[in-house]
């Protein structure tokens, strides 16, 4: 499994799509090319998130399209997933290489080119960068939200690993990202918030493809 084939990447949040369930958004993007799912659902309580987890790897599994848990080890051990993605309070990414299958990806989150050097020695299988452009879909200090396709750029000259910019994307603002340096996009809103998932996932894989 290789995370530099990554050009599109769909991140669930159930609560930032009124009147869908993350199972219809994650069937349409599936249906019409999504690279990656992951798991993410904050809010949600553990029980939920693992029935969910079930469903989505099921449907995953038939589309041939790695399913990512965010955080949680013990629940992406529990679903049988592709693998992990942390953030930088999460636990550390040696623990998920202890804890998960030789095989399993283990994604970091780093919006700092120190973080970005830490996570590749700790045996990071991709990166994911940002905030790029500012996002509402979480907390983010100052200093890491809103970094802009330069701190793409200054990361991926940094290090070796495939980087995934998220925070803030769009079909409108994706290019900028991939023409830094970036292997694809991770997004939430762009996707989840459309008034049709199908259209927006065809035209975001159609903005990173053109640029790759």
């Amino acid at each position: 499994m290789d995370p530099s084939t990554w050009g599109t990447y769909l991140v669930t949040q159930e609560s930032h799509s009124p009147g869908r369930d993350t199972v219809s958004v994650v069937e349409e993007a599936l249906e019409h090319g999504i690279d990656a799912v992951q798991l993410r659902e904050k809010g949600m309580d553990a029980r939920r998130r693992y029935r969910l987890g079930i469903r989505l790897r099921d449907l995953t599994d038939e589309a041939g399209v790695p399913l990512i848990v965010n955080d949680r080890i013990d629940l992406a051990r529990a679903i049988a997933a592709d693998g992990v993605h942390l953030g930088q309070s999460d636990l550390p990414v040696e623990i998920a290489r202890d804890q998960l299958d030789s095989d399993a990806v283990v994604g970091c989150s780093a919006a700092t080119v120190e973080e970005a050097r830490t996570a590749e020695t700790a045996g990071a299988d991709y990166l994911g960068v940002g905030a790029v452009y500012g996002t509402d879909s979480k907390d983010v200090d100052g200093e890491k939200n809103d970094v802009g396709p330069e701190r793409i750029r200054a990361i991926a000259e940094a290090v070796e690993l495939p980087i995934v910019g998220i925070g803030g994307i769009d079909a409108g603002n994706a290019a900028a990202v991939v023409e830094a340096g970036a292997v694809g996009v991770a997004v939430i809103s762009a996707i989840t918030t459309a008034d049709d998932p199908a259209a927006a996932t065809r035209e975001l894989r159609e903005v990173v493809t053109d640029v790759r």
